[in-house]
């Protein structure tokens, strides 16, 4: 323990415990010893008085019976443990000896001194309650005797035997109360013993810490420390000059927050650079006491926050690049574009051969050409829609429109691709407009990159299934295939960016970011993406966005229009 003025030694751990339960096995042994000594002293009394008197009235008979009686039935409520069965022990005395001062004249009979019974009964119990309980029965005993004695109502004892009654009556009050009080005065001590065996191992237990445990009031200022103090952190500078002035300048302001947080909050915590080694680290954790101070606890936290540091510049630099990625990608996109255009311009003229004629295998080039440029400039845009989305820069283009149009676009679009790899396209739309509000490009986006991979990736002689569902506000477009399906390890990743599922077969057919945009859409659009899938049965993709105007139409159709696959673009 660290303490300004004193070091308190720590205790021997087997000694003193060991010490206490012999001390509290003898003051239980003495308040059983005094409830026998009492009620064996007075049945003694009895019989000597029976014995030199003859004919012994009854009055006195049931008064000496009655003031033994507590002692006796303390002793069979002792098996039964608690306050309760000692507040009944407490009324029994009460109840006895008060019966036995009103049978023999009250206040001025010779019995009287027995209504100290009580507190003297309450002296041997372990407890202040009782103690002050005890005392109160007492005062209402001596008020009810002496008002017996000043009504006359009290009978009293004839004269020759109330000298005897008088010297029993002293012998068992003084006798009792002289046992009674120094057992209430070793159960004070054993207490204390006990508290100070307590905190003696409470205070070892707290300076074998491996870090520092403190007690600081509202300010600051330090009540005690405990335990091995960090590096950088002198406990007797705490003592002299409080806890914010151990913290380096520009923290100091950190670590009075703290400690006004914790006192009005009931917890904080920080961190701080101590002033006699700045390079170091401390944590510091505060929380607040019932009596209103604070306990905290400071510990060296240098290595765990030169990696947080190292985490920080390392998040700080990924961001850095992906933004500078983002944004090369962003340049080089829109710079290819320009050339592009005119590779796919000129190859469309070519192969319309708007300037006459020209050889079949040049027509052919220009055919291959043209594709190779749409595809490329596809991608591009892809790209290019992708690095907006994560620089927070592509901004909705919102209209009111059919939201049967983009989708029914996007079919027609994909009807070749369907047609060339011999995969049924079918389409199930409402029957009356969808209205909605919304990107219409975006939404034609989506369908076609559903469509593209479904058709992607399912085999001749399967089929793919577009669904537009309204309802509740909700537009929602689904898109099922029976394709070769997606392996569980592969559906959280998919839906980020530049993620694929599949073997290298199937990754060569994308980039990985067509169902990043559709996520990404639909997430602009406030709604969601839900993927179903089981290899060798097919996959399900599932949007739903909150865009819908009218509410008219529930549900889906239950009709679907199947698109014959030689129907051309």
């Amino acid at each position: 323990m660290h303490d300004p003025d004193a070091e308190t030694p720590a205790p021997d751990a087997a000694g003193p415990p060991a010490a206490g339960v012999r001390a509290r096995d003898g003051l239980l042994a003495g308040a059983l010893g005094w409830r026998l000594v009492w009620s064996g002293a007075v049945l003694t009394g009895l019989a000597a008085l029976a014995l030199g008197f003859q004919g012994l009235p009854g009055p006195a008979w049931l008064a000496l019976l009655a003031g033994a009686a507590p002692g006796l039935a303390g002793q069979l409520l002792r098996r039964w443990d608690g306050e309760n069965a000692r507040m009944i022990e407490l009324g029994g005395w009460a109840l006895g000896t008060g019966l036995a001062a009103g049978l023999t004249g009250g206040t001025a009979g010779p019995l009287a001194l027995w209504c100290a019974a009580p507190l003297a009964a309450a002296l041997t119990l372990d407890n202040r309650k009782l103690v002050s309980g005890g005392a109160a029965l007492s005062l209402v005993l001596l008020a009810t005797s002496l008002w017996a004695a000043v009504a006359n109502t009290a009978a009293a004892p004839p004269p020759g035997l109330s000298p005897w009654l008088s010297g029993l009556c002293a012998l068992t009050t003084i006798g009792g109360l002289a046992w009674a009080l120094p057992l209430s005065m070793r159960r004070r001590a054993d207490r204390a013993e006990r508290a100070e065996e307590a905190q003696a191992r409470l205070e070892a237990l707290l300076a074998g810490q491996p870090h520092l445990v403190i007690t600081v009031d509202a300010v600051g200022k330090l009540g005690s420390a405990f335990g091995a103090a960090p590096a950088g952190v002198p406990v007797d500078a705490l003592f002299s000059h409080g806890l914010v002035a151990a913290a380096w300048h520009p923290d100091r302001a950190n670590v009075q927050t703290a400690i006004l947080r914790a006192a009005t909050r009931g917890e904080a915590e920080t961190g701080f650079a101590p002033r006699a080694a700045p390079d170091r680290w401390v944590e510091l954790s505060l929380r607040r006491l019932p009596d209103g101070r604070l306990a905290g606890v400071i510990s060296d936290g240098t290595i765990r926050h030169s990696r947080e540091m190292a985490l920080e510049t390392a998040r700080a630099e990924a961001e850095s690049l992906n933004a500078s990625k983002s944004r090369f990608l962003a340049n080089m996109s829109h710079e290819l574009r320009t050339p592009l255009n005119a590779v796919i311009g000129f190859s469309d003229i070519m192969k319309q051969r708007l300037f006459g004629p020209m050889p079949d295998k040049y027509l052919e080039y220009a055919r291959l050409i043209h594709e190779s440029g749409g595809h490329l400039l596809a991608l591009i845009n892809d790209v290019l829609d992708m690095s907006k989305i994560e620089a927070e820069r592509y901004e909705l283009s919102r209209t009111v429109f059919d939201a049967r149009e983009p989708v029914s676009a996007a079919l027609r679009l994909v009807r070749l691709q369907a047609h060339e790899a011999a995969v049924a396209l079918r389409s199930v739309l409402p029957p009356e407009p969808a209205t909605v509000e919304a990107d219409e490009r975006a939404i034609k986006q989506i369908t076609l990159n559903l469509l593209s991979n479904a058709l992607k990736f399912t085999p001749a002689g399967g089929s793919v299934t577009v669904t537009v569902g309204a309802g509740d506000g909700v537009l929602e477009i689904a898109v099922s295939d029976t394709g070769v399906g997606i392996a569980p390890e592969d559906l959280d990743r998919l839906g980020r960016p530049y993620e694929q599922a599949g073997d290298a077969t199937g990754r060569a057919k994308g980039t990985g970011l067509g169902l990043s945009l559709v996520r990404a859409f639909a997430e602009l659009h406030g709604g969601s993406m839900a993927i179903e899938s089981q290899q060798g049965e097919g996959t399900a993709v599932t949007v739903r966005l909150p865009v819908l105007l009218n509410t008219a139409v529930e549900g889906r159709p239950q009709g679907a229009e199947i698109i014959p696959l030689n129907v051309g673009r």
